[in-house]
């Protein structure tokens, strides 16, 4: 059923976890996995850890290097699974609408992404990219939560 999945991942440990479910999922379905990383661009106001401290140039190298170590080691676990694997990432402000038209421009016929599970006003304030996917996907998505 499912044969060409989309694994979005900001390398946080809680989609680590989701990464290695969706590694898992793959290889005993025989499906192929591209697993795909979101970079926010620079902003000059923010409440980023990433950002606050850093120049633009700075934090666009930093954020670049976390994709790339982020992509490698899921594609070389993926690997150790015998699971086909592509990576990809781009720099964009709307995560969710990368995401989703990453999925349709691969042909997706599942995203597989964890949910950090925030509620309230956490969940106001910080906004969640996992359930503006499930909003506006066509594509099924198969969501991970913090236990």
């Amino acid at each position: 059923m499912f044969r060409n999945i989309l694994i979005p991942t900001d390398g946080s440990s809680l989609a680590t976890v989701a990464v290695d479910a969706a590694v898992a999922f793959a290889k005993e379905v025989g499906a192929n996995i591209t697993v795909f990383t979101v970079m926010e661009p620079f902003h000059l106001f923010t409440s980023s850890s990433y950002q606050l401290g850093s120049t633009r140039e700075e934090y666009e190298a930093l954020s670049r290097e976390h994709a790339a170590q982020t992509l490698a080691a899921a594609q070389a676990q993926a690997e150790r699974a015998g699971v086909a694997c592509a990576t990809d990432q781009v720099r964009s402000h709307e995560v969710f609408r990368a995401i989703i038209q990453k999925a349709e421009d691969i042909g997706a016929d599942l995203i597989v992404m964890a949910s950090h599970g925030r509620s309230g006003v956490g969940a106001l304030i910080v906004g969640s990219v996992t359930a503006k996917v499930l909003t506006h996907s066509t594509i099924p998505v198969l969501v991970y939560r913090k236990k």
